[in-house]
């Protein structure tokens, strides 16, 4: 997904759901911090968003312009509309989102996962996709490993679960290639 593409589904999204702040939580939040963020990254051809205001109205955005939809047919791109809790968070992510607000989303607002709370919520989700989507991340510079650990303790998971979560970030980070 290009930036234009997502700031075309916030702007659907925010029309459809009367709710001028749409809250994007899927791997696509990334192009708010990286518009130009690498290729590798955007592979995903939806956006996982709620509206902030109007949560209840996800369900209206998922039938509407979701997979399968003549929105996805026309665009080849989708929005998969999502409770707010789908995605396991750090405390303080709301205070952290950032936004995407242009002419394009005609004035709407696309509050975006910040990479590091997107990238735990990926650690915690665990599936190959999302792996594929850190080492990435973590590769191509866009990922702090101190930032990644100061919020683990602060995602809702028990000892055992944070300890893996830590083993994760630190495989990812000891395979970075050494600095020249």
């Amino acid at each position: 997904m290009k930036r234009h593409q997502l700031e075309h589904i916030i702007r659907a999204s925010a029309d459809l759901a009367d709710d001028d702040e749409i809250i994007v939580i899927g791997s696509q939040s990334v192009l708010a911090q990286f518009p130009d963020a690498p290729a590798v990254l955007l592979v995903s051809n939806e956006a996982d968003v709620f509206p902030k205001n109007h949560p209840e109205r996800w369900e209206l955005i998922d039938g509407s312009i979701g997979e399968g939809s003549p929105f996805h047919d026309t665009f080849g791109y989708y929005a998969q509309g999502v409770e707010e809790g789908t995605a396991v968070l750090p405390a303080g992510w709301k205070d952290r989102l950032v936004p995407i607000r242009n002419a394009n989303t005609r004035g709407a607002a696309g509050l975006c996962l910040e990479i590091h709370d997107l990238a735990l919520s990926k650690y915690v989700a665990g599936r190959d996709k999302d792996r594929v989507f850190l080492r990435a991340a973590v590769q191509h510079g866009l990922l702090d490993r101190a930032t990644l650990l100061a919020r683990v303790p602060a995602v809702a998971l028990g000892p055992a679960q944070q300890a893996r979560l830590l083993d994760l970030i630190a495989a990812d980070f000891a395979n970075l290639p050494p600095s020249p």
